[in-house]
């Protein structure tokens, strides 16, 4: 089972077409039939003290940053493998999720392990480059998952 879906963020979220063509797919389960659909699945990097900083800094955003930030993963769940302005690699198997949002950046660093996107990093972002420190910590959380 996933722990989570990005489609959470997206139930009000008009124009998106993933939800009717479960419904039209006849299935009883829509969340099911939405996990088949998906290239890569999307998890949480969990730490040793069981905790998810993406998930944790996802909830200190407002529910509109949210769900384009859910739009955003969940595009590279469907579509994988994706390029930009989606997504983009940052080399040695690292890669971006990147969003948009109304007046900032926002960057979810991942990797990809056993056919599952693990969501190590996420951050508002300010100035054009990626912080080194932003990095450094996706990298080492990409060696506790390897």
């Amino acid at each position: 089972m996933l722990r989570w879906a990005p489609s959470l963020f997206l139930e009000n979220t008009p124009g998106l077409t993933f939800r009717r063509r479960c419904i039209n797919l006849g299935t009883s389960e829509l969340g099911s039939t939405m996990a088949e659909m998906k290239r890569i699945p999307a998890r949480f990097y969990r730490n040793e003290n069981g905790n998810e900083p993406v998930r944790e800094w996802l909830r200190g955003l407002a529910a509109k940053e949210k769900r384009a930030i859910g739009i955003d993963i969940m595009t590279v769940e469907y579509g994988w493998p994706i390029g930009m302005p989606t997504c983009r690699p940052l080399g040695r198997g690292l890669w971006e999720v990147r969003t948009s949002l109304e007046t900032r950046i926002a960057r979810v660093l991942f990797c990809v392990r056993e056919d599952e996107m693990i969501l190590l990093h996420g951050f508002i972002k300010k100035s054009q480059r990626t912080p080194a420190a932003d990095l450094e910590i996706a990298r080492k959380r990409q060696k506790e998952v390897s």
